[in-house]
């Protein structure tokens, strides 16, 4: 029997919410009952283009239909735990938006409540779902790159400047949660570096290192300040390399047959030996990653199963920023997570 459509709030009409309730007002698995935002005009125009569903002011008002199962927070990320904690409190699992929450005893508490009620709380880290990161992982799992060395990313833009969160947490959350998936750990200390050049104590450049078990290190730029769209990733290992190039339109995956061989040499002839082979293309069947996303979030609504990216994965993160924002304000003085 076919299970029946999951009720779903949204707390949160801007333009991200409103790709989330595109993506829940479409899915046949879903039903987007209610759209909330303290903003009139963003509500309005948004339940004008979903017909079917209700505008609210605030989203206790649709905490109070007992057909909603489900509250998706896309707010200002100021928002997320107040918005979060009701929803949880009344019952209702959550899907919450990255990053989390802005602070680490917040993250935790959202994980109590949820664990206490038996309820679901997901975290939007959105490249996870993403069909060329899996591959990626794959590719890791599987030994194709060997023992993974270091990675780094770019994400850097001439885009949107925000007022209530530093281009830190609202860029690095992505990369954090990708790097976290791909080495399968956490990092143990992080030291970065920044500068507000726009507003007056909202960083907008940043550069963070960050160390993880095993020796292996990761490099993140991050900037809404500059002359390139770039949303990269560079994985090193010890067999192979792989860049993930999420700009790129078709290929977004190149698997270098690159490396070092030999060591420890103690002639000319036993010096260490530099490998190149070929580059490797490989086919992707793509898929929007916020529609994939959104069906994970339902069906362990539905299955009542953990999600890929749970509030534990949402705190890691949130705990990773918080230790690089401390060490922003020390100038680049590495702390340990």
């Amino acid at each position: 029997m076919t299970p029946s459509p999951v009720g779903v709030a949204l707390a949160g009409a801007g333009a991200w919410g409103m790709n989330l309730a595109r993506n829940f007002a479409s899915h046949p698995q879903s039903r987007l009952l209610w759209i909330c935002d303290v903003d009139e005009g963003a509500r309005s125009r948004a339940a004008a283009k979903l017909p079917g569903t209700r505008p609210a002011g605030s989203l206790a008002e649709a905490l109070a239909d007992s057909h909603v199962e489900a509250v998706v927070v896309s707010s200002s990320a100021a928002a997320h735990h107040a918005l979060a904690r009701e929803a949880l409190m009344s019952g209702r699992d959550v899907f919450v938006e990255k990053p989390m929450t802005l602070a680490v005893d917040e993250a935790e508490d959202l994980i109590r409540l949820a664990d206490k009620g038996s309820r679901i709380l997901m975290v939007g880290h959105l490249l996870l779902y993403h069909p060329a990161v899996r591959k990626v992982r794959s590719l890791i799992e599987a030994g194709d790159l060997g023992e993974l060395r270091y990675l780094y990313s770019q994400r850097v833009n001439l885009g949107t400047i925000r007022k209530d969160e530093n281009a830190l947490w609202s860029f690095a959350p992505h990369d954090i949660s990708v790097m976290n998936h791909f080495l399968d750990a956490v990092p143990t200390d992080v030291s970065a570096r920044g500068e507000a050049f726009l507003r007056p104590g909202i960083v907008d450049v940043a550069f963070l290192n960050m160390r993880y078990p095993g020796g292996r290190m990761a490099n993140i730029q991050i900037s809404w300040l500059d002359p390139h769209k770039i949303r990269k990733f560079t994985i090193v290992g010890s067999l192979k390399m792989a860049v993930f190039d999420d700009v790129e339109s078709t290929e977004k995956i190149r698997i270098y047959d690159k490396g070092v061989e030999g060591g420890g040499a103690v002639s000319y002839q036993e010096s260490l030996t530099l490998r190149f082979g070929d580059i490797l293309i490989p086919k992707i069947e793509m898929a929007e990653p916020l529609r994939l996303e959104c069906e994970h979030f339902l069906r362990c609504v539905r299955e009542r199963s953990r999600p890929l990216t749970d509030g534990r994965k949402g705190l890691e993160v949130v705990k990773v920023l918080a230790a690089a924002q401390r060490s922003l304000e020390r100038n680049g003085e590495p702390v340990s997570i």
